[in-house]
């Protein structure tokens, strides 16, 4: 019987992962998928409009065509079709508001992992006294390139609890944590008959309702300010917190699994979505990763499995819990009082 010959690739390929990863982060940072969205171009035009130095431009297009974010016809070259829709800023679907902030702040971060797993401190901001979440949100700027990222982050997932959570049962909804409000959006979109609001801090309100407004949807989506610690939660029938959990650690966790429970009318719905990890801990490496990610950002939070989260809401008071899968790494979990 023949042996299998062991071969380091996979290992490699593995530790080199940040060469193709940190290509990509320029490309979006450089906007170099919105220059080919307008016409083709060759290697020499496209290095000039990036403003790139002729030795390596090249190699960089190149690597992205074989990392499959570009296409190459002859010498010239155009966006995937995934690119064209997700990495062009000019287009409503643009997704590269996550990788541009991956590319500002996280990269550099991760590379202080081996400290954050010996000390298990954040590596950011605060590192130098700083409050993540209080520096972010008292900088204009940074804070709406966030809230955008977060509308990448959850776009497609959004749109697929839009149309596998039954919603007909409902008439209203609010989502605990907005951002700019991309959950919100999708789902109303998708029901007319809904009314949905977003809660978050008060800063947040113009760039919640400029987005709304931009998908005509002020008249049915609305803004309700407050710090979902310390202030009541809005009325409304259903609730969503979409990568809220994980930033926080277990007891705040709780707390605000209760605090929806009590908010909640009788039978109304909980639906917390996230890059779940798989319950046997083995195969949702992204959700992993991202439970990593909270490590590297947060003082407590952390990423969970979808039977720690079903236990949590089962001890908060809900008793009807499940799990349903959206799109790529991520899960949501319903919970009815």
């Amino acid at each position: 019987m023949a042996t299998r010959q062991l071969v380091p690739d996979q290992i490699l390929q593995l530790g080199l992962g940040f060469l193709g990863s940190k290509t990509l982060l320029t490309a979006a940072e450089l906007g170099l998928f919105t220059e080919l969205a307008k016409r083709s171009l060759d290697a020499k035009v496209l290095a000039k409009r990036l403003e790139l130095h002729p030795r390596s431009a090249r190699d960089f297009f190149d690597a992205l065509v074989a990392l499959g974010m570009l296409k190459r016809v002859g010498t010239r070259y155009t966006n995937t079709p995934e690119t064209a829709l997700f990495l062009d800023r000019a287009k409503p679907s643009y997704a590269g508001g996550m990788l541009e902030m991956c590319n500002a702040r996280l990269y550099g971060f991760w590379g202080s992992l081996t400290e954050a797993l010996r000390t298990g401190k954040p590596q950011n901001e605060m590192k130098t006294g700083e409050d993540f979440f209080g520096t972010l949100y008292a900088d204009p700027q940074r804070l709406k390139g966030f809230l955008k990222a977060m509308t990448g982050l959850s776009q497609g997932t959004a749109r697929v609890i839009a149309g596998k959570f039954p919603w007909k049962k409902y008439g209203s909804f609010a989502d605990i944590g907005c951002a700019q409000g991309g959950v919100a959006v999708e789902i109303a979109l998708a029901h007319k008959h809904l009314s949905g609001q977003g809660m978050d801090l008060p800063v947040v309100r113009p760039i919640f309702e400029a987005y709304a407004k931009s998908k005509k949807l002020e008249k049915r989506l609305t803004f309700h300010a407050g710090d979902f610690f310390k202030d009541a939660f809005p009325k409304a029938d259903v609730f969503i917190m979409g990568h809220i959990l994980h930033d926080w650690n277990l007891n705040e966790k709780r707390m605000l699994l209760r605090k929806a429970y009590q908010a909640l009318p009788s039978g109304g719905a909980l639906i917390v979505h996230e890059a779940l990890i798989d319950d046997a801990r083995k195969e949702n490496a992204f959700g992993l990763l991202m439970s990593l990610n909270m490590l590297i950002e947060t003082p407590g939070g952390f990423d969970f499995t979808g039977a720690d989260c079903m236990q949590w809401m089962k001890n908060a008071g809900f008793k009807r819990t499940k799990v349903e899968k959206l799109v790529g790494p991520d899960s949501m979990v319903i919970a009815i009082k």
